[in-house]
């Protein structure tokens, strides 16, 4: 009986071992390639700086660091609360072709493309956010409320110099464009190049919130750009942005799935 209950426990404590493992390395993925990187290293130095302290006799800087550590879990909440709405959100999927066939799908991806194609060719600045499984509406400002089918032409019209909804961007929500106008928020990444512009900055800000997709076309050079996660991908032709959307966007036929 005793050997069962040992046998028993050591299975709960190898069970304990691997969903700890588990979880710390969806955590990892989910940061990998963020601020967040930065500031756990920071978080390291500071508990090496005050395990020295102890060590060293340096009491006055341990014991700041000592109330500072002693909060640890409020300031791992207040750092990283971008990051954790984003994980504790990604346990309730939605889906961007959730409620379309696998037609609409490929022609959603085509149309895009198409627009982006007719944009970059004439020099017309463009700022395109498809959401994925995160909503986006509380990031958004300002903005005009639509329901249309997107298509290459219409992304045209939008961004035609002419329009008057030509400088925010639009919004792609289940393959439909639901505003156009949108004002997104800026990144406060200090790293980010100087050459990007205000569009590329409001793609970099939006995207390190939230998992959408914006793809951006430049004024000055007529370049399409990707970006997710505050990664930037630049100079993409249009065959290549389509396999890139194709792979971001997931559509049914490349998880294995019949229309």
């Amino acid at each position: 009986m005793f050997d069962t209950l040992e046998n028993f426990r050591w299975v709960l404590d190898l069970l304990d071992i691997l969903l700890v493992a588990f979880i710390i390395y969806r955590i990892i993925l989910l940061i990998k390639g963020t601020r967040a990187v930065q500031m756990l290293v920071g978080l390291a130095v500071l508990l090496i700086v005050y395990v020295a302290s102890q060590v060293s006799g340096l009491y006055t800087l341990n014991w700041i660091l000592n109330n500072f550590l002693s909060s640890i879990i409020l300031v791992i909440v207040v750092i990283f609360q971008n990051d954790i709405r984003r994980a504790l959100i990604h346990v309730g999927r939605n889906p961007f072709f959730a409620d379309l066939s696998f037609r609409e799908e490929t022609q959603v991806i085509d149309e895009l493309c198409r627009g982006c194609a007719t944009l970059a060719q004439r020099h017309l600045g463009a700022l395109i956010v498809i959401e994925r499984e995160t909503g986006i509406n509380d990031f958004l400002e300002i903005g005009v409320e639509l329901d249309a089918k997107p298509s290459g032409t219409l992304i045209h019209s939008i961004f035609h110099h002419a329009s008057p909804l030509h400088d925010g961007a639009i919004v792609i929500q289940r393959g439909r464009i639901t505003r156009a106008g949108c004002f997104l928020p800026l990144t406060q990444d200090p790293g980010v190049s100087p050459q990007f512009g205000t569009r590329h900055r409001a793609a970099i800000g939006l995207t390190e919130l939230v998992d959408a997709v914006v793809i951006v076309v430049s004024e000055e050079t007529g370049r399409i750009a990707v970006v997710v996660g505050g990664k930037i991908t630049r100079d993409l032709e249009v065959t290549t942005l389509k396999k890139v959307l194709n792979r971001l966007l997931e559509p049914r036929r490349l998880r294995g799935k019949k229309s």
